[in-house]
């Protein structure tokens, strides 16, 4: 049966329904969106996270397609394009949202119903993600060892579902140490919540851990996905990452990052926004107060890791050194 993540976003007459995650899975609730606006406000509040953004800003663009119902055909347009920058800027360090609203832009421009168009655009692209993350999925499978333990951080849905399955059916017996992921536990809840899900044993240790957990020995490759990878070679991801990919490198231990594909719009690490969310965040865990009032929080909520702490990039069309990713776009126009 596929992981619960694996489908958390949904479109219905009545909206867009978002399972929350900041609960999960303790709750399995669902959070109705329904305006664009409000699909917005979710993503931004961190109701979904991963790659459920992507999924709601493709709903969202299509909500935003029945609010200018009965518009004349420009307004209409210049109404997406609004909602497209409103959800665009709820989580700028990743690419996926631009990459959502553009998918389902695309579709508007090739019909001339512009209800059916952003639906045909959002199942378009909902498809292409999914297509590719199992491309990548594959890819990153095959680089795997056929026994051993895999790090990650903070890392679920797709990429993490289809690496699995695939390892799986390859006859790979993987073991999983996941971060708890502070300050929202996403590898405490949702990365160790699917992959036992999947069957898989998992090993659960706190952030600071990392690098005491390879220093033993025990922990063959460090894997997570990546919200963006410029094209010379740095990977973008949540906080936390750098300081994994570090100890790994002087641990001798490989560090493949995951994403579909390196963004053309980001020749350079100083292309990419790091988001920075409300400093309270850091004090609080699961909605209570761990921290002190006399002590400020801090959280860029991303971090980078330059190439020379990376040993592969892995896309939907294979796996690259860090300093040749401008071989994934020869010959075509593939984004």
């Amino acid at each position: 049966m596929e992981p619960l993540l694996a489908r958390s976003v949904r479109l219905d007459d009545d909206g867009v329904h978002v399972l929350d995650r900041r609960n999960f899975p303790f709750e399995k609730t669902w959070v109705r969106c329904g305006t664009v606006a409000e699909v917005a406000k979710a993503i931004e509040d961190m109701v979904t996270q991963s790659s459920g953004p992507y999924f709601a800003a493709l709903w969202g663009m299509v909500l935003a397609a029945r609010e200018a119902r009965g518009l004349p055909r420009d307004e209409a347009r210049a109404h997406l394009d609004q909602a497209g920058r409103l959800l665009v800027a709820t989580r700028r360090t990743n690419n996926h949202l631009r990459k959502a609203v553009a998918a389902v832009l695309a579709g508007v421009d090739a019909n001339d119903d512009l209800e059916a168009g952003a639906l045909e655009g959002a199942k378009a692209g909902d498809e292409r993600y999914r297509s590719r993350s199992r491309s990548l999925g594959r890819h990153t499978a095959e680089l795997l060892p056929d026994e051993g333990a895999v790090l990650t951080h903070c890392w679920a849905d797709l990429y993490l579902t289809e690496t699995v399955a695939t390892a799986q059916s390859m006859g790979k017996r993987l073991r999983f140490v996941c971060t708890e992921t502070r300050p929202y536990l996403q590898g405490a809840r949702l990365t160790a919540e699917t992959l036992g899900e999947m069957g898989v044993d998992t090993t659960l240790i706190t952030d600071g851990m990392g690098a005491a957990v390879m220093s033993t020995g025990d922990v063959d490759v460090l894997l997570t996905a990546a919200d963006r990878v410029t094209m010379d070679g740095h990977v973008v991801n949540k906080v936390g990452t750098l300081g994994l990919a570090v100890a790994a490198h002087a641990f001798d231990v490989p560090f493949l990052a995951m994403v579909q594909a390196p963004d053309r719009l980001a020749p350079s690490a100083a292309d990419v926004p790091i988001e920075y969310r409300p400093g309270d965040e850091v004090r609080h865990t699961l909605g209570r107060r761990t921290a002190t009032d006399r002590a400020r929080g801090l959280y860029p909520a991303f971090d980078v890791t330059p190439p020379r702490f990376v040993t592969r990039v892995v896309t939907d069309r294979g796996a690259y050194a860090p300093d040749g990713l401008a071989d994934y776009y020869v010959g075509d126009v593939h984004d």
